[in-house]
Order: C-alpha cells, then structure tokens, then sequence
C-alpha cells in the first residue's frame, strides 16, 4: 500500500520498550506508519500539533500531562486525530471519562496483540471501538440506562399521593400503617396501591421496592416520609 494511503499512528507512552513493541507491532500490519513517538502527555499533544497523525494512541498515566488531559487537548482542536486509548486499566470511570475528553475508543492493553491494529482502524474510519470485555460492561450499562429511563417514564404517571403510598409501601409499611400515616382510609389505601400496581405493571410489594431503589439510585425525587 502506498505510504500516502497509510493510517499515520502517533504512539504516546511513557515506557521505551512498550512503545517498541506497539511500533512492531503498527509497522507489520502494512496498512499503518508509526509518524512518531511520545514520552508524555505533554509531547503527545506537541506532537500531534506537529506530525499531523490520523490516530493517536494513547496511553493514561504518564508524567507532566496524564493521557486523560493530553486527550482533551488534542481532540479540542478542528482537525484533531482521533484519540485511542491504551490501559492497564479498564475502570467505568476511567472509560468514561475518556469518552468525555474525547477518545473514540480504548483498548486494555492485555489484548493490545488482538485489539490493538483493528481499533486504530475503527477509529480512523470514526468509528468507536472497545475491547470486549468494556464493550460488554457498555452494552449492560446502556441496557441499565434504557431499563431506567422506562421506569422514570412509568413513575410520571402517578398521581402525588399514588408516589406516597408507594415509598411506604416499599419501605415495609402494613396497609394500616400507611393509612394512618397520611390520615387516609385503608380502602383507599388498597385503592392506591392497586392503582400503583397496575401502572407499574408490577404486583408484588418486592417489586415495588426493588422499582423504588432503582429510582432514588437514580436520583428520582420521591416524598421524605418517616
């Protein structure tokens, strides 16, 4: 492949020897050039200002500028290379907050030998990609959120009072107990908590209390009761 049509990488860690191995490693692909290297967060943005790199791989810790701020950095500038990250660690936060300042994929680097060549090819067509094991975690994540929004969706239909009855309900209070606390009526106590069950779709009280953590979990505003 010509040298022009080449996906140009710019390799930023602080260890010489592993930045030797991911050069090896990007230069034998045949379709990837190594423009250059950095020892630091603060060289990596220098350099990719310089050498004008398509992908940007990226390690997090490093001295005199972590990768999180040199990433933030590059990618704050029209044109910018895309930014791939390449850890020993794997953490939601970290991951996160990557994705935050810009970063279009991250790699653990225990399966860089595998992940490594096809995320810079991802993400030089702008494309995300994960290793498995965070594309996993993302994809629950996502499905966790989905699931949540539903339920905030489900808990705008109840009527004040319906909310009321529902947190002490969930918090183990008896029909009679409930009643008294918001001078109210057992029956119309039962009248709610039926009402509750059937938008909710859900009629077991473990139901209702596992629906009222995910909701305070998530920040939901429910009535201060004792």
């Amino acid at each position: 492949m010509a040298a022009s049509l080449k996906i140009k990488v710019l390799i930023a860690d602080d260890h010489t020897v592993v930045r030797q191995g991911l050069r090896l490693l990007v230069e034998n692909a045949g379709d990837m050039e190594v423009v250059g290297e950095a020892e630091n967060g603060a060289k990596a943005v220098e350099e990719a200002k310089a050498l004008r790199p398509n992908v940007v791989v990226m390690d997090l810790s490093m001295p005199r500028m972590d990768g999180m701020e040199a990433t933030r950095q590059i990618r704050s500038r029209t044109s910018a290379p895309k930014v791939l990250v390449l850890s020993s660690y794997s953490g939601d936060d970290l991951v996160a907050r990557s994705i935050e300042n810009g970063a279009t994929g991250y790699v653990i680097k225990q399966s860089a030998s595998n992940d490594l060549l096809k995320g810079i090819r991802e993400v030089h067509r702008g494309r995300a990609f994960f290793s498995a094991p965070i594309a996993n975690r993302l994809a629950d994540l996502r499905r966790k959120f989905a699931s949540t929004q539903q339920m905030q969706k489900r808990s705008t239909q109840l009527t004040p009072r319906e909310r009321e009855v529902l947190f002490l309900i969930s918090k183990g209070h008896p029909n009679k107990q409930v009643a008294d606390l918001l001078k109210i009526s057992i029956k119309t106590v039962e009248k709610h908590r039926q009402q509750v069950m059937d938008k909710l779709n859900i009629h077991e009280v473990a139901g209702l209390t596992r629906y009222v953590c995910a909701q305070e979990s998530a920040q939901q505003v429910f009535p201060s009761l004792g």
